[in-house]
């Protein structure tokens, strides 16, 4: 893989910070593309030298229009490698198309459970005992791509969302480098829904 990284955002970006932080990550960033304009994850990418893009939903007729924008904004970029840190719009079959097992997400929590947008709060509600963060392979359907990597957070008896939320970006902020680490290396052997790593060369 030639290594040309895109990093998809909406919002503070401290995944975004995680991977600027890893030294084996952050050269390959290109480009940082946000659905909304003024995050903190866009001033992130600019104290980095990094540019960035905004393409806003907004006057797109509908998903698949504005997922050909997005598409042909990272395509035009030679991106190689996309990363959705935190992106909160659900794109269409076309850009997957054009990324075939080259896009990977961070979910917060051990998928297939508690998928969607509220992965926190919902873990706490259902009174679960044990939840976590998925780093998955992303595919035309919500949070359901092959799984990376996989870690347990154990929920304790007196956690709210916040509490559990900081050792959730813990977790994230460990995994996420650590996988687009392994796939810009092309370390992922893909089989079907099954993706094993193979160690990091010494």
């Amino acid at each position: 893989m030639e290594g040309r990284v895109a990093v998809l955002v909406s919002g503070s970006g401290t995944n975004l910070q995680a991977l600027l932080d890893d030294p084996a990550v952050a050269p390959r960033i290109v480009l940082v593309l946000s659905d909304r304009p003024g995050v903190r994850a866009l001033e992130r990418a600019a104290e980095h030298g990094i540019a960035t893009a905004v393409v806003a939903p907004d006057g797109f007729a509908d998903r698949p229009a504005y997922t050909l924008a997005v598409r042909e904004r990272l395509l035009a970029d030679g991106v190689d490698l996309v990363v959705l840190a935190g992106f909160m719009r659900i794109l269409a079959p076309a850009f997957f198309e054009a990324f075939p097992d080259r896009v990977v997400n961070v979910h917060p929590a051990l998928l297939p459970a508690f998928p969607g947008a509220h992965g926190v709060a919902d873990a706490l509600a259902w009174g679960s005992k044990v939840t976590g963060v998925t780093v998955h392979l992303v595919d035309e359907q919500v949070d359901h791509g092959p799984i990376v990597f996989q870690e347990a957070v154990a929920i304790r008896d007196d956690d709210d969302r916040d509490s559990l939320e900081t050792r959730i970006h813990d977790a994230e902020h460990r995994l996420l480098p650590r996988a687009v680490r392994a796939m810009l290396e092309e370390r992922l052997v893909i089989d079907g829904r099954r993706v094993r790593v193979r160690e990091e060369e010494p």
